[in-house]
């Protein structure tokens, strides 16, 4: 195997033996094998679509593809080979693009070791470091963080063809031999795709379940049994409130579901009593001491203990081999009657391990822009002197610390606004307020840093500056491909002077961190002191 798409991989090149995040080189080698075959259906269904025999449903099987083959989702293979024998059906009954088609479109594997073997050929491929491939992964890598949003507005009704396209353009671009300069513009394309895709599913969810509020989450413990629900999907959290009201079985959020308690729609259901835990990597001592079962609807999903494995359900995208996966019928729905049944019958959580402390949500961009007239005059008073973008990902490394250290020694000036489970690394600290201005502005999960954008660009428009003049700086931690979507979004978006951490992608390489450095002044965090002195104090 090769793998190098998350921010955790192997000595920062790349998982070659068995992936960090617990997935099996055969694990690897199907989902490899799965999006080149969407290649090859790319390739022919965007021929078909300039003949007007394009299908339609193909746009909406890659979205699932590739959601399949993000970091900590899916690591059932059979699953994998259904999704691959799936694949091969759907391209094969598109007409062919031509006469000298790429071997995406043409390969048909005869038995598992036919996909085997192709799957090494892959990731001998992938295994080098030079500027075409790190490009082409750049776009693949963009476009799984597009296809993981796009499948959540999907799942409530919100669609756009100009996504699903552009995923297929950019997918079938990297079987192409095209020029640098126009890879770099696909990468750069994939960002406002992603722009765009962050757009519709803040409508989608805004549109369903009202604007967030923001919103006080308890992280204490009841006396009655509970059930966790952890990823991102809403659809299946609302489907899990209305199925197990009235039976005396409590909800609890877990890692980046716990922005749901901010929507109104969520709000009439009063057995969802709180947060339980914090960000996906502790699952395994939080799940340990839940008792109860385990909802996971999407990523991060982390191999489990044999002591909860029996607890865990998985549904949407996620999958594990041996755990209860719970399918959408041919109506959208979803029965969760096992897993309530379940929770009745387990004792009610431990206190998790964490502070106790209440946790703020729900600060996305229409409850923040009620607020701009405060917000404005605390800048035009000096009361406010900087915000700090420090949204993203969490992780397990300890280097990650950095970003506790750094949001415990910004001056009180400050405002940190954040998106993703990276806040769990601060959101529990007692960093008061700026005249009931929270120092901690939480817009929700990982796709909400579109709201970020939104606050900035109203902030921008009532100072009369760009974007990059504004008194905000970006100190951003990434560890998956939809943090890399985001940053491609920032990118085309035109923002500068953003710091990630805490490494850099190992798929980029020098080349083309030279062009993200000197177009757009991109670095890698340092230490506190230096990066407090640099972004905040200068």
């Amino acid at each position: 195997m090769f793998c190098y798409q998350c921010e955790e991989t192997a000595r920062g090149t790349g998982c070659t033996v068995k992936g960090i995040c617990g997935k099996e080189d055969h694990t690897a080698g199907l989902q490899d094998v799965l999006i080149y075959l969407c290649k090859g259906i790319s390739v022919r269904n965007i021929a078909a679509r300039a003949k007007g025999a394009e299908n339609k449903d193909a746009g909406v099987f890659i979205t699932e593809a590739l959601f399949a083959t993000l970091t900590n989702t899916n690591f059932d293979d059979e699953r994998l080979k259904a999704l691959i024998t799936q694949a091969i059906a759907i391209r094969d009954a598109l007409p062919k693009a031509g006469e000298n088609e790429p071997d995406a479109c043409i390969w048909t594997p005869k038995s598992d070791a036919d996909i085997a073997a192709k799957a090494r050929e892959i990731a001998e491929l992938a295994n080098v470091n030079d500027d075409v491939h790190s490009l082409r992964a750049l776009v693949v890598f963009g476009l799984k963080g597009v296809a993981a949003y796009y499948h959540h507005a999907e799942m409530l009704g919100f669609t756009d063809e100009a996504i699903t396209d552009y995923m297929q353009k950019g997918l079938a671009s990297t079987l192409q031999d095209i020029p640098v300069d126009a890879m770099i513009a696909m990468v750069l394309e994939c960002g406002e795709i992603g722009v765009q895709t962050l757009a519709l599913l803040d409508t989608a969810n805004t549109k369903t379940y009202g604007d967030p509020e923001i919103t006080s989450v308890k992280t204490t413990v009841g006396t009655n049994p509970g059930i966790l629900i952890t990823g991102h999907d809403l659809r299946d959290m609302e489907q899990l409130l209305e199925q197990s009201k009235d039976s005396g079985v409590d909800i609890y959020t877990h890692g980046e579901m716990l922005p749901a308690h901010a929507y109104p729609a969520f709000k009439k259901y009063t057995h969802l009593i709180g947060n339980y835990g914090s960000s996906w990597w502790h699952q395994k001592e939080e799940f340990d001491t839940f008792h109860g079962p385990i909802l996971v609807t999407t990523n991060c999903i982390v191999p489990p203990r044999d002591s909860y494995i029996g607890r865990v359900y998985t549904t949407g995208p996620a999958g594990y081999p041996g755990i209860t996966y719970i399918p959408k019928k041919a109506d959208g729905s979803k029965d969760f009657s096992a897993i309530i049944d379940h929770a009745k019958k387990c004792q009610p959580p431990e206190p998790a391990k964490t502070n106790g402390r209440d946790l703020i949500t729900g600060c996305a961009h229409e409850a923040v822009l009620a607020l701009a007239g405060t917000v404005i005059d605390a800048v035009k008073k000096g009361d406010i002197k900087k915000f700090v973008v420090m949204a993203g990902c969490d992780g397990r490394q300890s280097e990650r610390q950095y970003y506790t250290d750094f949001a415990q020694a910004l001056p009180k000036d400050t405002v940190i606004l954040t998106a993703g489970c990276a806040k769990y690394r601060y959101n529990s600290l007692d960093l008061g307020d700026i005249g009931g201005i929270p120092r901690v502005i939480d817009a929700g999960q990982c796709n909400d840093c579109y709201s970020l954008v939104v606050i900035a660009k109203a902030l921008a428009e009532a100072f009369g500056v760009g974007i990059n003049e504004l008194p905000v700086v970006f100190n951003i931690a990434w560890y998956e491909q939809k943090a890399v979507l985001v940053l491609l979004a920032l990118l085309s978006l035109g923002i500068k002077n953003i710091t990630l951490g805490p490494k850099l992608p190992g798929f980029v390489s020098p080349g083309v961190l030279n062009v993200l450095v000197e177009n757009f002044n991109i670095r890698k965090n340092s230490t506190v002191e230096e990066d407090m002195k640099r972004m905040v104090l200068a």
